[in-house]
C-alpha cells in the first residue's frame, strides 16, 4: 500500500500534545530481513473482495432477490472505490508524491491492474444481470423491461406519468458556442442526445440529466394499481421513459441518437485542519468543493457512437482506459428497489433478533433494572443475533430517563437519520444531565448528516466536540455516570460497530456492557483526552490508537512467538475487516516462522500472503460473506501477561474486541479502542466464534499464497458446508431465556 505522506508539523504537534506521543514508529528492523514481495497489493485485494460479493450474486443457492441486492452492493462498493481509492492514486500521481506500494508495484502499475480487473468485473456484473438474473426474475413474475417491451396501454400510462411527474423537472442543456459543455455531477445518470435542425441540417449535442430524486426503476403496474396478480411486479428504467419523450424537450428538432452515460468523480474530503479556525465550517466548504472533483471513471451504454464517446472523453478530459462501455441499464445501485420487493420466498428466511438472555430477565421490569443486570455481570452482545434496540439502545434510553443518571458521554461516528440514540442524548440534556457527544464529522460520505446532527445536539444543550485535530474518532464508546446508594458508579459500553439502529440489523458486531470500575476509569480518561487536555492518560483494559494498539498487538504476537520457541503451546486468532499494516503483518510472519499456528478471518482486504514456505506456513486466511456484513473485530492470543485483575487470571487466553482494523488509517490516523475481555466464558465464546469461522466444515473463501481466493461450499462427501451465519441464527433461536 502507498504510505501516507508525513503529518504536517502543526498537526503532529497537536496530536502529540493530546496523546503525549508522536505517531507510532514502525518497530526497529530485525537482523534477518523478510523477503521482498511478501505483501499483496491493497487495491487489488479490495477488488478481490468485491469479486467475492459478485460471486454471491452469481450463486443460485442464494435467494433470488438477495442475489439482486448483492448486485446493487457490488455496484455501490465499486462507486466508492473509484471515488476514493482510484481518485487518490490519480491525485498522487498528478502531484508527484506517489511512491511504490508495499506490494512493490508502482502507482501506475496499480492503476493499470485496477483498470484491467475492473473492466472484467464490471462486464461480468452487467452480463450476470442481463443473461441470468433478469430471466430468473421474469420466471417469478418480476420483469425489468425496456420501453419497446411495454404494451400500448402501459406506454400510454407512462406517457401520462411522464407529462405529470417527470417532464416538469427535466432541464435539457445544449452544447454550442453559446453554451459550454455542462458540468456533469458525480454518479448522476445522463442522456447524451444528438439532434438535427431540419431547417439548417445542422447537428447539435445536448445533455439531459436524469433527476436523482426520481425512482431508478419505475413500477409499471403500480402506477395504475398496487400490484399485479400473484405479486408480480414490472419495472422500466426511468431513462427509457425520458428517452422516448425527448421530442418534448427538443420540439422542432429531429432526435438522431441518444445514449446513457455516468461519471464518477473524486469525492474524497481533505480538510487542512490546522489551518481551519472552525472545523465545522471548513468541512461544509470542503463538501461543497467535493461536488466538483475531477472525473475518474466514465460509464457509457453499450452501442454508444464513437463520435459521442470521443466528445465525452474530450470534454471530461479523461483517458480511454477510464471509459467502461457496458450493457444497459447503467447504475445497478438502483436495483435495491427491486430487491426490496415483498416476496418472502425470494429472500433469506425472516430473522428477528432476540433480547440477550441476561437482559431479557429485566426487560419487563422497571427501566433502571438494566443497570442491575450490568452490575451483576459483564454482558457480551453479538449483533444482529442479540437485539440492538433492547440492549445498547435501551441502555442509553434508560440512562436518559433515569433521574439517578448524572452524565452521559458518547461517541457518534455514523448513525441513522431518525436515530433514537441522538434522541436519547437530547432528552438527557433537556432533563438537565451533563451530556457530551463526540461527533465525527469527517466520517466519509456521512459528513453532511453528521454536521446536521451536531447542530441539532448543540441546540438541545449537548456539549458537542469533534475530537482531536488530525485524527478521526472511530472508537465506539458510551459512558453513563449514575448516583447510587454506595456512591457514583460508571456503566460502559465498548463496541465494534456504530450506534446505528438500522445497520445493527445487518452488520455482525460485538459489544461489551460492563460496570467494571477500571473500564469506567479508562473511558473517563479517554473522553477527557478527546474533549479536553489529558496527555498523561494511562489505560488498564484498553488499547488506544494511535498510541498503543499497534504496539500492544505486536507485543502480544511476539509473546506467542517466544512461547513457541520455548516449546510451549501458542496460537493467534484474529478476526478483522481488513489487514494491511505491514509492521503487524511482519510480526505475524515472524511468529509463523517460530511455529505459531495463526488463524485470520478477514472480510475484505488482506495484504498478508498465507502458506508461503519458510514465511507463513502456519497461517490460514479465510473470508466469510453472507446475508449479514461481518464487521466485528477480535484479537485472541493463547498467553497474556499473567497479571491477575478483578478476580480473573490473565495468564491466558487474552482476548480483545474493538473498533480497530489492521490498517494504517486505524492505527495511525484514528482514535480506536480495543477492550480486554475479562469473563472467561466470554473469552471462550469469542475464541470459539473464530474457530467456527475457520473450521473446514464451514463455507468460506480460502486465500492462496498468490493472492487468489478459492470458494469452498461443499465438503469431501459432496454435501454443502455449514453457513456460519445460519448456524449462529439457529443457535440464537435455541437459547433458553431469550426475549422477543
Amino acid at each position: 500500500m502507498t504510505e501516507a505522506p508525513p503529518l504536517r508539523p502543526a498537526l503532529a504537534a497537536s496530536i502529540a500534545e493530546h496523546l503525549d506521543a508522536e505517531p507510532q514508529p514502525v518497530p526497529e528492523a530485525r537482523p534477518e530481513p523478510l523477503p521482498d514481495g511478501r505483501f499483496l497489493d491493497r487495491e487489488l485485494s479490495w477488488l478481490a473482495f468485491n469479486q467475492r460479493v459478485l460471486e454471491l450474486a452469481e450463486d443460485p443457492a442464494v435467494p433470488l432477490l438477495e442475489r439482486v441486492r448483492f448486485l446493487a452492493i457490488f455496484a455501490s462498493n465499486l462507486d466508492e472505490f473509484f471515488m476514493v481509492r482510484v481518485a487518490g492514486l490519480k491525485r498522487r500521481i498528478a502531484t508527484g508524491i506517489a511512491v511504490t506500494a508495499a506490494s512493490g508495484l508502482s502507482p501506475r502499475q496499480v492503476l493499470e491492474a485496477i483498470s484491467e480487473r475492473a473492466h472484467l468485473l464490471m462486464t461480468r456484473h452487467a452480463l450476470l444481470f442481463t443473461n441470468e438474473i433478469q430471466p430468473a426474475l421474469a420466471e417469478q413474475g418480476i420483469t425489468i423491461v425496456r420501453w419497446r417491451d411495454l404494451s400500448d396501454e402501459e406506454q400510454d400510462r407512462l406517457h401520462k406519468y411522464f407529462r405529470r411527474q417527470i417532464f416538469p423537472v427535466l432541464t435539457p442543456l445544449a452544447v454550442d458556442p453559446a453554451h459550454p459543455f455542462p458540468y456533469i455531477s458525480g454518479l448522476s445518470l445522463n442522456l447524451a442526445v444528438s439532434v438535427v435542425n431540419p431547417t439548417s441540417g445542422k447537428e447539435h449535442f445536448a445533455r439531459v440529466k436524469v433527476p436523482p430524486l426520481l425512482p431508478r426503476f419505475l413500477p409499471v403496474d403500480a402506477l395504475a394499481r398496487p400490484g399485479t396478480p400473484d405479486g408480480a411486479t414490472s419495472f422500466v428504467p426511468v431513462e427509457d421513459v425520458i428517452a422516448q419523450h425527448l421530442d418534448y424537450l427538443f420540439p422542432g428538432m429531429e432526435i438522431q441518437e441518444f445514449h446513457t452515460f455516468r461519471v464518477t468523480r473524486n469525492e474524497d474530503v481533505e480538510v487542512e485542519e490546522d489551518d481551519a479556525e472552525n472545523l465545522l465550517q471548513a468541512m461544509e466548504k470542503e463538501l461543497l468543493r467535493r461536488r466538483f472533483g475531477p472525473p475518474v471513471r466514465l460509464e457509457v451504454a453499450e452501442g454508444v457512437s464513437s463520435r459521442v464517446r470521443r466528445l465525452l472523453v474530450r470534454e471530461l478530459e479523461m483517458d480511454d482506459e477510464d471509459v467502461y462501455e457496458l450493457p444497459a441499464p447503467l447504475d445497478a445501485t438502483g436495483l435495491n428497489l427491486v430487491a426490496d420487493i415483498d416476496r418472502p420466498e425470494l429472500h433469506y428466511p425472516t430473522f428477528v433478533p432476540t433480547t440477550h438472555r441476561h437482559l431479557a430477565e429485566v426487560e419487563s421490569a422497571s427501566p433502571t433494572d438494566i443497570f442491575a443486570a450490568i452490575r451483576a455481570r459483564d454482558i457480551l452482545l453479538h449483533h444482529p443475533y442479540d437485539s440492538f434496540s433492547t440492549s445498547v439502545q435501551a441502555f442509553l434510553e434508560q440512562a436518559a430517563a433515569d433521574p439517578q443518571v448524572l452524565a452521559i458521554k458518547q461517541t457518534l461516528y455514523r448513525t441513522s437519520g431518525d436515530s433514537p440514540i441522538v434522541d436519547a442524548l437530547i432528552d438527557a440534556a433537556e432533563a438537565g444531565k451533563q451530556v457530551l457527544a463526540l461527533v465525527e464529522i469527517k466520517a466519509r460520505f456521512d459528513e453532511q448528516n453528521n454536521i446536521s446532527w451536531a447542530r441539532k445536539l448543540e441546540q438541545a444543550g449537548v456539549h458537542v466536540v469533534y475530537g482531536i485535530v488530525g485524527l478521526k474518532t472511530h472508537c465506539k464508546l458510551s459512558l453513563v455516570v449514575r448516583q447510587e446508594s454506595d456512591g457514583l458508579r460508571r456503566y460502559s459500553h465498548v463496541g465494534t460497530g456504530n450506534y446505528h439502529p438500522k445497520t445493527a440489523r445487518m452488520y455482525t458486531d460485538l459489544g461489551l456492557l460492563t460496570a467494571d470500575p477500571e473500564v469506567g476509569q479508562d473511558l473517563t480518561r479517554l473522553f477527557n483526552q478527546l474533549s479536553g487536555y489529558a496527555p498523561k492518560s494511562r489505560f488498564h483494559r484498553l488499547l488506544v490508537a494511535p498510541r498503543s494498539v499497534r504496539v500492544g498487538l505486536i507485543e502480544r504476537i511476539d509473546r506467542e512467538a517466544a512461547a513457541a520457541r520455548a516449546g510451549r503451546p501458542a496460537w493467534i486468532k484474529i478476526k478483522v475487516n481488513s489487514m494491511v499494516d505491514e509492521a503487524t503483518i511482519d510480526a505475524l510472519y515472524r511468529a509463523s516462522q517460530a511455529g505459531v499456528p495463526i488463524d485470520i478471518s478477514v472480510r475484505g482486504i488482506c495484504a498478508l500472503r498465507p502458506g508461503v514456505p519458510g514465511l507463513s506456513e502456519t497461517i490460514r486466511v479465510r473470508s466469510i460473506l453472507g446475508r449479514f456484513l461481518e464487521h466485528s473485530r477480535i484479537f485472541a492470543f493463547a498467553h497474556a501477561d499473567g497479571t491477575p485483575q478483578d478476580g480473573y487470571d490473565f495468564a491466558g487466553p487474552e482476548v480483545f474486541i474493538g473498533s480497530a482494523d489492521l490498517m494504517h488509517r486505524n492505527l495511525d490516523r484514528r482514535v480506536e479502542t480495543l477492550v480486554r475481555v475479562a469473563d472467561p466464558d466470554h473469552v471462550t465464546e469469542l475464541v470459539d466464534l473464530i474457530d467456527l469461522a475457520m473450521d473446514d466444515a464451514t463455507a468460506s473463501w480460502h486465500l492462496r499464497p498468490d493472492g487468489e481466493w478459492e470458494r469452498h461450499t461443499t465438503g469431501p462427501d459432496g454435501g454443502p458446508l455449514a453457513d456460519l451465519q445460519a448456524v449462529l441464527v439457529a443457535r440464537q433461536r435455541r437459547r433458553p431465556g431469550t426475549g422477543r
